[in-house]
């Protein structure tokens, strides 16, 4: 008898242990499912710098990452403060989507006041609950979680969820989830509104015939939105590196483009390249250019990876430009350095001594050239006080008054003399050697640099 309970204690004992392990297998296989879709939804943010393409996107991932019946994005109206309905999914779209929503208004006006978040698993109980856009659409809320959208200071907008299925209710897991899912939207919305002004701007050139000056304002004004997605601030004295760059347009825009910044604490991703054309549609395909960028690059993706993304991205629609392109990622500890190229100049490597080094990558196709083009992976490494410098045909195709190049030669000869410079103190230099060779003659094509040095 003894040994019958015995046996039967060990039976159970075993089958506990191993429902245990299918839950615990099971909560791990949903947090690596969220954890996908999390990934997918900051990948997808940065794929399209169409607004609705974005939250529409967002939302159906949304709904995927949390199970609910709707899901709505609503933005802050920056005249009126009212919120109004950018994007909301379910059977009633177009009805929510007329709706406008007074200051404060609802659980969602509450929200974009406040900043923080709210659940509210019993909407008709709740005091600040608006029945309005039930009432609209005849579509009962029992339940909804509601966050807002950080950015640049302010509330951009809130993001909502209603009705979580099978009659559960939210709960803080949700919340922090759906935070998860909001926290990159600000950036992407500004990377959208940013491209918007550069479309319309671009539109109202094209199509006016308007006089000179208001011609050269346009442009003008145009020159500043590409301005803006380029490096605002530069590093801290903090930082292991010295990273500057620089870009002058021989236009009021151009094609010439440059990006860095840090992937995580450890790396930091540079980029400088060179679209084959000017003006506004050169403008136009840097701006595509650095948001494919910005969009794909991730933790563990080498350059080689990410340019051989961005080329197939570029060329799904037989552009007829195409940009030269070199980057790299370089590791804050170590030194060590991976770059890839599409088609650019030759990168230097000017060591602490002074010895400039041409550090030839292994030659790929432009950007956008065709399909299906591989893209190499090269690593050396900086010791401390060692430079890299990139750099556009600008520089070493500007010509003086007799038509002579500046040249590769050239260059060498003065970065051999930039041993102990900081990174904004050689590209100053650079712009004057260069425009005391060409001596008065103007400026053909663009220029952009960019200097790296470990510390």
């Amino acid at each position: 008898m003894d040994g019958q309970w015995l046996a039967a204690t060990a039976a159970l004992m075993a089958a506990c242990a191993a429902g245990g392990a299918w839950a615990a297998s099971a909560a791990s296989r949903l947090k690596n499912r969220r954890s996908s879709n999390l990934f997918d939804i900051s990948m997808q943010l940065n794929s399209t710098l169409k607004r609705r393409e974005q939250m529409t996107l967002i939302m159906e991932r949304a709904k995927e990452v949390l199970p609910v019946e709707a899901a709505s994005v609503l933005l802050v109206d920056p005249d009126t403060k009212e919120l109004f309905f950018e994007i909301a999914l379910g059977d009633k779209e177009e009805e929510v989507r007329e709706i406008r929503l007074r200051e404060g208004e609802g659980i969602a006006g509450h929200v974009a006041q406040t900043g923080k978040s709210v659940i509210v698993n019993d909407a008709g109980s709740d005091p600040r609950w608006s029945g309005r856009v039930s009432e609209s659409t005849g579509v009962t809320t029992r339940n909804l979680l509601t966050v807002p959208i950080h950015g640049g200071g302010r509330i951009e907008g809130v993001l909502q969820v209603i009705n979580k299925r099978r009659g559960k209710p939210f709960t803080n897991k949700d919340r922090q989830l759906l935070e998860q899912v909001a926290r990159p939207m600000a950036v992407a919305l500004e990377n959208a509104r940013l491209y918007e002004k550069l479309e319309q701007s671009m539109r109202e050139l094209q199509s006016t015939n308007a006089i000179k000056e208001r011609l050269e304002s346009e442009l003008q004004i145009a020159g500043g939105i590409q301005m803006s997605f380029l490096p605002r601030t530069m590093p801290s004295a903090q930082e292991p590196f010295d990273v500057c760059a620089l870009l002058k347009s021989a236009k009021e825009v151009g094609g010439d483009f440059y990006n860095f910044f840090k992937i995580d604490e450890d790396h930091l991703f540079f980029a400088l390249g060179d679209v084959s054309d000017k003006g506004i549609p050169a403008a136009l395909f840097m701006a595509v250019t650095l948001t494919l960028i910005k969009g794909k690059i991730r933790p563990g993706l080498t350059p080689g990876q990410l340019l051989g993304m961005v080329n197939e991205e570029l060329s799904k629609d037989n552009p007829l430009l195409f940009a030269t392109i070199v980057c790299g990622i370089f590791h804050c500890g170590t030194g060590e350095i991976v770059m890839s190229e599409g088609g650019h100049c030759t990168p230097y490597v000017v060591r602490k001594d002074g010895e400039v080094v041409p550090y030839k990558l292994k030659k790929s196709l432009p950007l956008a050239a065709m399909p299906d083009v591989p893209y190499h992976d090269s690593t050396f490494a900086l010791q401390p006080g060692d430079r890299l410098l990139l750099y556009t045909d600008g520089i070493t195709e500007a010509e003086n008054a007799r038509q002579e190049q500046y040249g590769g030669e050239r260059l060498q000869q003065f970065l051999a003399m930039t041993s102990g410079m900081s990174s904004a103190e050689v590209i100053d230099a650079l712009l004057m050697n260069v425009f005391m060779f060409a001596d008065g003659a103007s400026q053909s094509d663009d220029i952009a640099v960019l200097s790296l040095m470990r510390r």
